[in-house]
């Protein structure tokens, strides 16, 4: 944790002193709302949800996006296993034409399972590509 807190300060500092714009790729969530301004948010390699880091933090609108905040561990939550999303990614040669999350999500209908979703613009700052945001 101190040399991960180290690099991040580093990385703080070089967007700072360069004025560049750094692509930071992970999967946790926690670092990525320290780190970042905006959010790409991926499953299965295609975009489910953008926004800025405030806006995705406080409002998710993807049932993946969702799933991945109920995974991180919060003060006071119990001891114990974290909270998972069930399933698996599909593997690439086992894709249909319908939304890649289908098979995994709650909300999931037969439009999401026969159609991919088009990503939609919600605000000038939020974007998602789901049938039921």
């Amino acid at each position: 944790m101190t040399v991960q807190a180290q690099v991040l300060d580093l990385l703080e500092e070089l967007r700072e002193t360069t004025g560049t714009a750094i692509q930071f790729i992970s999967h946790n969530l926690g670092v990525v709302s320290q780190l970042a301004e905006n959010v790409v948010v991926m499953y299965a390699g295609r975009v489910v949800e953008r926004a800025t880091a405030e806006e995705l933090f406080a409002n998710p609108q993807h049932p993946y996006t969702i799933g991945l905040l109920g995974t991180l561990p919060r003060i006071g939550m119990p001891r114990g296993a974290l909270p998972s999303i069930p399933g698996a990614v599909p593997p690439l040669d086992q894709r249909g034409s319908g939304c890649p999350f289908a098979d995994r999500c709650t909300r999931a209908t037969p439009t999401c399972m026969a159609e991919m979703p088009e990503e939609v613009e919600l605000s000038a700052v939020h974007s998602v590509a789901c049938h039921h945001p």
